[in-house]
This record gives structure tokens, C-alpha cells and sequence, in this order.
């Protein structure tokens, strides 16, 4: 496991900041010894909650042209049909993960192919297990084609805490299968937008496995 590059940065300042603000305590305004683990123990958890957060796991590259893997860590929020009035303006079925503080926030593609579609939509910052999150709030949406021609639609949505959504897509651009889409910045949810004759392999409330987890088999 290593720190994410989206999150290098913070740890250094978090560690930093931390590490000044806990030596001032000390030197200019008490020494007292009680005073010093009432500061520095909430310091190092906070920083050790920074650090995890911006964890990166290793794990083994799964390839299927037949499988559309979860895009994220999280728990299985949604599975219904639905209309997408964004980009395929007709009934797909959607399934959405939603990821908590503690769950790594990295994006995999779930599908190898090209990206026919990329837009970012500035919004606001609703609850993500919200419904309505997923057209109100901010966030990416990524359509993804396959040398079959079956599309699915990526959607990063931001949630009340996030408050940065990164995605690699450019359009246009090759993709590998459960390569790196993007990361979103401390709680949010990724929707997927699948054809209606999709197998759907997960159920309400499991928890799933980003890269790893099948989501979906495609026919």
C-alpha cells in the first residue's frame, strides 16, 4: 500500500501543520506533560485518518471484455431502471456504490474501451445516498464504449463533505479495464448506467470492491 499522488500533498502539509502546532504547544506555551497527550494523541490519529484515507491498495488487474467491474470501494446503494436524460435519453439500469469516509476513494474504469463522452457538471453538495445527488450535485459523467459497441455511463458524484472530484477521461482517449478513472475527495458515490439486457451480479447492500467486485455481466 502507498499514498495516492492526489493526496501526497495533503499529507505533507496535515503532517506539518500537526507537527508545528504541537511543538509550539510545547516550547511557548506549556511542557506539561498532560497537556502534550491531551494535543499530540487526537494529531496522530488525525493524521493517521489523513493517511488512510488517501491510501492506495495493491491490487491484481482483472480483465473481461464481458464483465463491467465496480468503479469503487463502497456499498451497493441503487439497482432500479431508470431514464438518463443526460447522454442516452432512455431507460438504463443503474447501479450506484456509495463510499464512506473509510473506503479507499479511488475510480477504476469498469471497461475497457473508448471514451465517446466526458463532462464535468458544477453543483451542489446534497447527502450522496440522496436520489436526487445524481443529477443536482457535482460531478463527472464518462461514457465508455467497447469494441462491441455496448456503452455504459460513469458518473462520479460528489457528496455534503466532498468537495473535489478528479477524473482522468479526456474523449476520444483508449482506456484499460480497472486502470485509473479518478478520485473523489472524502465521501461521495460512482453511478453506473447499464443496458437493460445486463445481468446484474450484485444486490442491494453488498459491499463491493473496486477493480474487483463484478458489478455487471454484459451480453
Amino acid at each position: 500500500m502507498t499514498i495516492h499522488k492526489e493526496g501526497r500533498s495533503i499529507v505533507a502539509i496535515a503532517f506539518f501543520t500537526l507537527l508545528i502546532i504541537n511543538l509550539a504547544v510545547y516550547y511557548f506555551i506549556t511542557s506539561n506533560t498532560i497537556v502534550t497527550w491531551v494535543l499530540g494523541v487526537p494529531s496522530f490519529l488525525i493524521f493517521l485518518f489523513i493517511v488512510r484515507f488517501f491510501r492506495k491498495p495493491t491490487r491484481q488487474i482483472l480483465t473481461d471484455e464481458n464483465t463491467v467491474y465496480a468503479p469503487a470501494d463502497g456499498t451497493v446503494l441503487v439497482i432500479e431502471e431508470t431514464d438518463e436524460p443526460e447522454y442516452f435519453k432512455d431507460k438504463r439500469i443503474q447501479v450506484s456504490v456509495f463510499m464512506s469516509v473509510w473506503n479507499v476513494h479511488i475510480n477504476w474504469y469498469p471497461l475497457k474501451g473508448i471514451i465517446k463522452y466526458f463532462k464535468y457538471h458544477p453543483g451542489q453538495f446534497l447527502m450522496a445516498r440522496v436520489p436526487k445527488s445524481s443529477t443536482l450535485n457535482e460531478r463527472t459523467s464518462v461514457v465508455i464504449e467497447d469494441n462491441k459497441e455496448r456503452k455504459i455511463l460513469v458518473r462520479q458524484i460528489a457528496g455534503i463533505v466532498a468537495r473535489r472530484i478528479i477524473c482522468y477521461a479526456k474523449e476520444l482517449n483508449e482506456v484499460e479495464q480497472n486502470s485509473e478513472m479518478g478520485f473523489i475527495r472524502f465521501g461521495s458515490r460512482v453511478d453506473v448506467f447499464l443496458p437493460l439486457d445486463a445481468k446484474i451480479e450484485v444486490k442491494l447492500g453488498d459491499k463491493t470492491k473496486g477493480s474487483q467486485t463484478v458489478l455487471a455481466t454484459l451480453k
